[in-house]
């Protein structure tokens, strides 16, 4: 708790306000998606991993998203089917269907994930879209999955030269990044890599985990800053 207030204290009085008067951003964050394994008792029922499912844990049933595989820039339109629990490392709940789709590395499963209003411009797409929907069970029983087993979603192993970094927060100010990045260095004791700040310019900074070349190192400090109390938190692929 001490950290969410310390976190919103330092969000709030350093970030620039910007006029956004009745204008709701869509929701757009990159991190690993949680593919469906049949083998794993994960979810209270089985659901048909052939066909096109995505699940999240904050946007309504009905949101029609875009899942981007940032390595080959293949995407595709779907609505959420069902809200679900799963661990807060992850940013999205996919059937190797969708996996496959856009030609997923099942090993390092990292995508984009971007809400689609409907003022938006994605006419070209439209037809794909609803082709694709009609795959797609709307009872799938897919409700709460267990955290005590997410290691076995991501292999452990080091992830073919690729980089990771966790962006905890921006700030505005120096001072606000460095008070923060000094408190996490003297309590968390078991974090496995070095926080550092990025300076954007002179009134932006960004604090950051990293860099990190296991997967099972970017859980562990991951786990420990949403422990802490940070929301938000974003994988970023160097």
């Amino acid at each position: 708790m001490k950290y969410k207030l310390l976190i919103f204290f330092l969000l709030f009085s350093c970030m620039p306000i910007e006029n956004h008067t009745n204008v709701k951003s869509s929701y757009l964050k990159k991190g690993f998606a949680f593919i469906y394994i049949d083998t794993d008792q994960l979810i209270k029922k089985k659901i048909d991993n052939k066909k096109l499912l995505v699940g999240h844990n904050k946007l309504k049933i009905g949101t029609l998203v875009s899942i981007t595989n940032t390595e080959n820039q293949k995407k595709i339109y779907l609505k959420v089917n069902k809200r679900i629990k799963y661990p807060n490392f992850y940013t999205v709940f996919i059937t190797e269907a969708v996996a496959d789709k856009i030609d997923l590395n099942k090993a390092i499963p990292y995508v984009e994930i971007q809400e689609i209003k409907k003022n938006k411009s994605f006419v070209a797409k439209k037809a794909k879209m609803f082709d694709e929907e009609k795959n797609i069970d709307g009872k799938a029983p897919v409700e709460n999955i267990e955290i005590n087993n997410i290691s076995k979603n991501i292999s452990s192993k080091k992830t073919d030269n690729k980089e990771f970094s966790i962006v905890i927060g921006n700030f505005y100010s120096f001072e606000s990044a460095k008070f923060l990045k000094n408190k996490l260095e003297k309590e968390s004791v078991s974090f496995s890599n070095k926080i550092y700040i990025n300076k954007k310019n002179e009134k932006s900074y960004t604090l950051i985990a990293g860099p990190y070349n296991a997967i099972n190192s970017l859980k562990n400090d991951y786990i420990i800053l949403s422990d802490r109390g940070f929301e938000d938190l974003e994988v970023n692929l160097k």
